[in-house]
């Protein structure tokens, strides 16, 4: 009797581990359900948050199509530690442009740093291309000229 009681308890906290895994893993994934909402959940993680295993989980395998973007990130992190300043990444609307599994998402980013009290920035146009495997993800990145 014992042994039913034990079995039946470790089945139940085996159901239950397993059931709050999944709901953990669908609450704290990132929202990867269409391109411009991936690109945005990108750019957060990887602009603003600089969240690099967080930018990880939305990027396709091969990141090498967005060292442009990475370039842009060091360079902004160089530029805060020679002058003691943060400098904070913005964007608005992304324009989608969809075709079957791939887009093409286009976005203004504002990167703006206070100078004595003053708001400095620049725009600059971006150009991300996602394709959708088992999600969206972000495969390439490239500053629109």
């Amino acid at each position: 009797m014992l042994t039913i009681v034990v079995s039946v308890v470790a089945v139940l906290c085996l159901g239950g581990t397993s059931v709050a895994y999944v709901l953990y893993d669908r609450y704290t994934s990132p929202d990867q359900s269409a391109p411009d909402i991936t690109v945005n959940n990108y750019l957060q993680a990887y602009m603003s948050d600089r969240n690099d295993v967080r930018a990880q989980a939305l990027a396709c395998d091969d990141t090498s199509k967005m060292a442009e973007l990475a370039a842009l990130r060091a360079d902004l992190i160089e530029r805060e530690n020679r002058f003691q300043n943060t400098f904070r990444v913005k964007w608005g609307k992304l324009d989608v442009r969809e075709q079957g599994d791939r887009a093409e998402v286009l976005v203004d980013l504002t990167i703006g740093v206070s100078v004595n009290r003053v708001i400095q920035g620049d725009r600059q146009s971006w150009r991300f291309v996602t394709e959708r495997h088992d999600k969206w993800r972000v495969c390439e990145a490239s500053r629109v000229k």
